[in-house]
């Protein structure tokens, strides 16, 4: 049994890198969305054929993780998932605070 939270962290700061690109795409298509870029013709189903897929397996990665790990440490599961999501996002939150 892992005691100590670090290693969820970890993990789930490991797992939040390559969650910059789906957390992007899904910010990217729900700002576009509703306003459209007027030369963009070619509509929101390509969109849909190419964030689906990678938000999909990203997710599903994370959850396989994430699942494995919640029941081996000792925290509880409710500070579990909120660390983990603090962990996961913490990447991309810091490329946004870094941008110039």
């Amino acid at each position: 049994m892992i005691s100590r939270w670090p290693t969820a962290l970890g993990v789930n700061l490991l797992l939040g890198i390559p969650g910059i690109v789906p957390i992007w795409l899904l910010w990217f298509l729900a700002a576009s969305w509703h306003n459209p870029e007027p030369t963009e013709n070619d509509g929101m189903a390509l969109w849909l054929v190419i964030v689906v897929p990678i938000v999909g397996l990203y997710t599903m990665l994370w959850w396989a993780a994430n699942s494995a790990l919640v029941h081996r440490t000792s925290l509880t599961a409710q500070t579990y998932w909120l660390l983990s999501a603090v962990g996961t996002f913490s990447p991309t939150f810091t490329l946004i605070l870094l941008n110039p």
